[in-house]
């Protein structure tokens, strides 16, 4: 699920405490806001989207240190920009498969809405916590949390030692550990 929060205007001095920095981010504003829209609306299908994924790069330049001589600064915000679009579809896709799930459960044990936004948003921070991990740990993680493999046969399976996965697991419940 995407929030969807539209601004007419950011003020980067409210944000930003380095004013000649806060003056720079309402410059890229100004001038690259549009085009930064229409390119996000030549590659998504909605113009909400658009318009959210817009708003959410100039937010992260607020909360960046951006550097204060960008030579290309539609380079620099596509390259944002980009990076969000990719996190915009990876929540749609895990929002679409927990969907996909949930419709195969009988009615009766169907979750309710909020607790249907909450795993939702639970799933998500799982699968972002994911994208984090070096593949092997990943990949060792979802081998034992979902396939169910005991320790040993991950290390078979990914031609490691039986302690290098352990070390692996220890990683991805650290991270997991993060998230609460």
């Amino acid at each position: 699920m995407y929030n969807v929060v539209i601004y007419e205007e950011i003020d980067a001095s409210t944000v930003n405490s380095n004013p000649s920095s806060s003056g720079l981010v309402t410059e890229l504003y100004h001038t690259h806001h549009s085009w930064i829209y229409r390119w996000l609306c030549s590659k998504l299908s909605s113009q909400h989207d658009a318009a959210d994924l817009t708003q959410d790069t100039f937010v992260t330049v607020l909360e960046k240190q951006i550097p204060a001589d960008i030579k290309e600064p539609r380079a620099y915000l596509t390259s944002i920009a980009h990076g969000l679009m990719v996190n915009f579809y990876r929540r749609q896709s895990v929002e679409q498969a927990y969907t996909q799930a949930l419709s195969q459960l009988e009615e009766a044990i169907q979750p309710c809405e909020e607790q249907r936004l909450v795993l939702l948003e639970a799933l998500q921070q799982i699968d972002q916590m994911l994208t984090t991990l070096p593949d092997k740990v990943r990949r060792a993680f979802l081998l034992s949390q979902v396939d169910g493999l005991r320790y040993k046969e991950i290390a078979i399976k990914l031609d490691v030692s039986e302690r290098t996965v352990k070390r692996y697991m220890a990683e991805a419940f650290t991270q997991c550990l993060m998230l609460g």
